[in-house]
């Protein structure tokens, strides 16, 4: 048989892989009978996790495995979003998590699932964990590749003892890293002198031999370990030929991925595809299915530079990405929907939002639906933590709607905390009538109604064994678990209530979130004040709030004349107060810039009733609302025969 390009493409990556013997046996060693079932490589930014399942993909594929890879920067982190990108990696056309499953089991003798930066899919680890890994065929195994080490229910659990392997990867030793310059074509004195530096880290040694190459002289010595890779970076940068590709460089450091249409919208007086091209030949630049990608920690040292040297510059660049992306997220499909939430996510510097998508540093505890023989856990830790009639309530709910509850388990499997939540819509009346918290949810819910279609969530309690509901870790798996109930919902998410006690300690949090307080809802159970706060999503769910909390980043006066926050146009340098109906309108519009919006559609989405005919209880408000914008009442446009059109310019 004649030898094929890809033979030869594969044949390269093989001989050119340094190293790592024995990470890669243990990798084989899955398409073997009675090998592990499930791999976890885990590791620092650049270490080699992608490289080494480039590598093991190579090898796996030349032994007549079938390796099916997806990369979770670009795939929502629900099983939804899974289930699609899953499917349209195996030609699957069916959208049930059961049959996608078979379709992968049917690809081959021995099939490798491979799932890389697997750090940002951790809202939906327990569901892959638990649902979607058990029900796949017996032929599959599966490679999870991330920064984190693997929550501890992947060790601890029975069911996972014997199949599970955990392979943390480190810096490649001496030998080795001397061999990857050499291969480079660093003389064997500076590639020792390099590996001092770099101690093994495939990404510093790559950064600094390109250094050495260029800047024989670099004092590379002087630079700490902690800032290698940013000063290398900047090493490197300083090198970079043309300005142009510099230029490009920070551009793209401010976004998530580069793509045609950003890079056209930050840099307008270049040719973006020359761009496209030119970034394709750098080192540390990944081509991916929706656009290019920096490695991770080029692109902070990048973004990190760009932002403390040219803040003015940096703001720019955040601005036209912003705004050329909510342009572009008006017209995506279902399908995409995720890439441009993602990608609005980054362009945040929120802390809070941030944290609460994608979580820094390890991940202590896994949270799982609760089972039944989690009530006596629960139970103690509402009896330690809540007084005796709040207590009841809490326990009326476990024995009522079990299903509502989660649980948070610490490395030994204990339950370490609980959260109780769930969609008072939903819910029989009966219930929430008999807990008086609750009640005032449903009462809220009636006097600001949400349209039928859109969702909210009550987040009814959390505690913590330790720390009741004080912030903790246990806490913060509970909220990063919202979150995942966010996107499953999303685009019919629409509002989430909160209560706790000492709501002081979650203020400064929730008001950069948008929440709000509830007086009217607070309820005092044996003397204790419960609070409850609400965040109220607005019609264009998670991706207008997102929208809305980048606005007032970048500043309303470059986002528009609606700032969100405040409920406030803002003309000029005069603030107008909104009614709750001109908001709802206005917000609207300003969600739908562009496009035609009929009256059913207000009356739906902002009233929460279905259109009856002969109302102009909508036209009303636009008048009004016509009234306070004053000389800029033209911006909402009268479409004949459907509704109105907002249009800032």
């Amino acid at each position: 048989m004649t030898p094929k390009m890809s033979d030869h493409l594969r044949q390269r990556v093989i001989a050119g892989f340094v190293g790592r013997t024995d990470e890669k046996a243990i990798l084989l060693n899955t398409l073997e009978q009675g090998g592990p079932l499930i791999v976890f490589v885990h590791g620092i930014a650049g270490v080699g996790k992608t490289s080494l399942l480039e590598i093991f993909s190579a090898q796996a594929r030349a032994g007549g495995a079938t390796v099916v890879g997806l990369d979770c920067r670009s795939t929502e982190p629900t099983e939804r979003g899974f289930i699609y990108e899953l499917g349209a990696a195996i030609g699957s056309e069916s959208g049930a998590t059961v049959e996608v499953a078979e379709r992968l089991g049917q690809l081959g003798e021995r099939v490798v699932l491979a799932l890389d930066n697997y750090h940002l899919f951790r809202l939906a680890d327990t569901w892959l964990r638990q649902g979607f890994i058990p029900g796949l065929p017996d032929n599959v195994r599966v490679i999870l590749c991330g920064r984190e080490p693997p929550v501890s229910a992947w060790l601890t659990q029975p069911e996972w003892q014997g199949l599970f392997r955990s392979i943390p990867l480190g810096p490649l030793g001496q030998k080795e890293a001397i061999e990857l310059l050499s291969n480079t074509g660093v003389s064997e004195p500076d590639a020792q002198r390099i590996n001092r530096l770099a101690r093994g880290h495939p990404l510093a040694l790559r950064l600094a031999a390109f250094a050495v190459t260029e800047r024989p002289a670099s004092h590379l010595e002087d630079v700490t370990m902690q800032s290698v890779v940013e000063e290398l970076t900047r090493l490197y940068l300083s090198d970079v030929p043309d300005p142009l590709t510099r230029k490009a460089l920070d551009a793209v450091s401010v976004v998530r991925r580069a793509t045609r249409s950003l890079l056209q919208a930050m840099l307008p007086d270049v040719a973006p595809q020359d761009i496209l091209e030119r970034l394709r030949l750098l080192p540390f630049v990944e081509s991916e299915i929706d656009g290019l990608m920096l490695h991770d920690a080029v692109h902070e040292a990048i973004a990190a530079s760009l932002r403390a040297s040219d803040p003015s510059t940096y703001q720019n660049y955040r601005r036209a990405a912003w705004r050329q992306l909510r342009s572009e997220v008006r017209s995506a499909g279902p399908s995409e929907l995720w890439r441009y939430t993602a990608d609005i996510l980054y362009i945040v510097e929120n802390p809070w939002v941030r944290e609460a998508f994608f979580p820094s540093g390890r991940q202590e505890f896994a949270i799982e639906p609760a089972r039944p023989e989690d009530g006596v856990a629960i139970q103690a830790i509402i009896n330690r933590h809540e007084p005796p009639e709040a207590a009841n309530l809490l326990k009326t709910w476990w024995t009522r709607l079990p299903g509502s509850f989660q649980t948070v388990r610490g490395r030994d499997g204990d339950v370490a905390g609980f959260s109780c939540k769930f969609d008072p819509t939903s819910i029989d009346k009966a219930f929430l009538q008999d807990d008086p918290i609750a009640r005032g949810v449903w009462e809220h819910l009636q006097h600001e109604a949400i349209p039928k279609n859109q969702r909210a969530l009550f987040i009814r309690r959390w505690l913590s064994l330790e720390h009741g509901e004080m912030p903790s870790s246990v806490q913060a798996a509970c909220f990063l678990d919202c979150k995942r109930t966010y996107l499953e919902l999303r685009p019919n998410y629409r509002r989430t209530y909160a209560t706790a006690c000492d709501m002081d300690a979650y203020t400064p949090v929730l008001m950069k979130l948008g929440f709000r307080p509830l007086p009217r809802v607070d309820v005092r159970l044996d003397g204790v004040m419960y609070h409850t706060a609400v965040l109220d999503l607005g019609p264009a769910s998670v991706d207008g709030w997102l929208d809305g909390l980048i606005g007032s980043e970048l500043g309303v006066e470059e986002g528009g004349i609606l700032d969100v926050d405040a409920r406030e146009l803002v003309l000029d340098d005069q603030r107008i107060g909104l009614t709750p109906l001109e908001f709802g309108v206005m917000h609207y519009l300003y969600q739908h810039e562009g496009k035609a919006v009929t009256r059913i559609s207000l009356l739906e989405d902002v009233w929460g009733y279905a259109y009856e005919g002969g109302s102009n209880v909508v036209d009303t408000v636009v008048r009004s609302l016509r009234k306070k914008l004053g000389e800029r009442a033209p911006l909402i446009a009268t479409v004949r025969g459907v509704g109105y059109r907002f249009r800032q310019g």
